[in-house]
């Protein structure tokens, strides 16, 4: 999480495993596609970073938010996956239609993460107003993106290595 004591870009990259051998799905919500493109930039570039190939690295999007439990749902259905990020941005707005967006979504990836037999990432911005989506996406606080693609490694190795020993 995103406050004024930690930057959500900020790690050891040392205590990072590779993920040269992983594949990874990553859906986008198309919905504030300034701030959901930002945080795909950055995990793509953090994976990468960590020796992921680009051709391992499967991108699709869906129309919002509250879409990305069924993006996801179909990336483990249809693809041979080690992760999978979720990346959406709800926003206040003057209705309580954010309340339930966040709560389905939030309910929706945690059941995928009972459901199949790899990690789903929540990478979903819930903030009240743009400057603090912005500020999350790359901004004053890093990106959520970064922080996403970092955890989307370490659950995939850790699956890995539950399953040698």
């Amino acid at each position: 999480m995103a406050t004024s004591l930690k930057n959500l870009s900020d790690y050891d990259p040392a205590k990072v495993p590779s993920a040269e051998d992983m594949l990874f799905g990553i859906v986008v919500a198309e919905w504030n596609i300034e701030i959901t493109g930002a945080l795909l930039k950055g995990a793509i570039d953090t994976l990468k970073k960590h020796g992921a190939k680009e051709e391992n690295i499967v991108v699709k999007y869906v129309p919002g938010t509250f879409e990305l439990t069924m993006g996801g749902r179909y990336m483990a259905e249809y693809k041979d996956l080690d992760a999978v990020i979720c990346f959406g941005c709800v926003i206040q707005g003057e209705t309580r239609h954010f309340d339930f967006i966040c709560h389905g979504v939030s309910n929706g990836i945690t059941e995928l993460n009972l459901q199949y037999d790899i990690p789903f990432i929540f990478g979903v911005l819930t903030t009240d107003d743009m400057q603090q989506a912005i500020d999350r996406a790359g901004g004053k606080h890093g990106n959520k993106g970064d922080e996403a693609a970092i955890t989307a490694i370490k659950m995939a190795a850790l699956q890995l290595e539950m399953e040698e020993e």
